[in-house]
């Protein structure tokens, strides 16, 4: 007789036996409440990791809590296709073998792109079926299946044309090899050594200036204002007047802003650095 739980011994096969009796797919019940989570669809060709074991699980608990207390629950899973993620993996291949996607074309990437999916797809779900979660797994989807691509893009339509989305200019992620815009979650950030630059930034009569310390002197020519520390004793009289950006000379007003660090010059060893 075994003197410790060991999970290997039994849980696929109690699992297997949950799935074919059907204990995960509800019915149609109109006399109980229903409860329904649908899982944020992790990428179809990568793993789990702690963070989705996480949201997995207390999405499992309230299933099952809801279910004891007699909802009528259904969780529903699924992935997503993943097209950053699953096109550099494919690149990646491609390159190995001596192609580009522009040699191949269109359609011959779109199927490297299903056969890699095919591929190392079923890695997330396997992982969740392991940890025991309690989906209806006959209700599966991917975000590529016929009909859920067409309701994402009437959905997105939908909102565009109410306004509560909306085409804009702003600061992105832009991938030189892509060739796309990639979102915060798919960006690893890294330090690097730098240099400060200090600008001066004077008023019009030229008697006073403000030094601006920046790591990204570009960025001077889109200033459209500055900020200081409204408990600055060095700025507070530069509150409310303007200033004139270097080489475009447009005229900017100076506000007062708790966010600014008044300390900043200190931390680098600066005594005439500010905003």
């Amino acid at each position: 007789m075994l003197n410790k739980y060991e999970p290997n011994e039994f849980e696929e096969e109690l699992y297997k036996k949950w799935n074919e009796n059907g204990y995960f797919t509800p019915k149609i019940d109109k006399t109980k409440t229903p409860y329904t989570i649908v899982i944020p669809p992790p990428n179809v060709t990568g793993k789990l990791h702690i963070g989705h074991a996480l949201v997995m699980t207390l999405q499992d608990i309230l299933i099952r809590y809801k279910k004891l207390r007699g909802f009528n629950t259904l969780w529903i899973p699924g992935t997503d296709h993943a097209a950053i993620s699953t096109e550099v993996k494919v690149v990646e291949k491609l390159r190995n073998e001596g192609k580009t996607k522009e040699q191949i074309g269109r359609e011959a990437f779109l199927e490297e792109a299903w056969d890699w999916t095919h591929k190392y797809g079923g890695t997330i779900i396997s992982q969740l079926k392991r940890m025991g979660c309690s989906c209806d797994w006959t209700r599966e989807r991917f975000t590529l299946d016929e009909g859920l691509s067409k309701a994402v893009e009437h959905v997105f339509i939908d909102m565009y044309e109410k306004g509560a989305i909306y085409r804009g200019n702003r600061m992105i992620n832009w991938c030189p090899t892509c060739k796309t815009s990639l979102s915060d979650a798919e960006v690893e950030a890294e330090q690097e050594g730098s240099h400060l630059w200090h600008i001066k930034y004077y008023t019009k009569d030229k008697k006073e200036y403000i030094t601006v310390a920046t790591t990204r002197p570009e960025t001077m020519l889109g200033d459209t204002g500055v900020a200081v520390h409204p408990e600055d004793e060095r700025y507070k009289n530069m509150i409310g007047k303007t200033v004139i950006v270097p080489i475009v000379n447009r005229e900017i007003p100076v506000v007062a802003d708790e966010f600014v660090e008044k300390e900043f010059r200190n931390r680098f060893g600066k005594t005439y650095s500010c905003t």
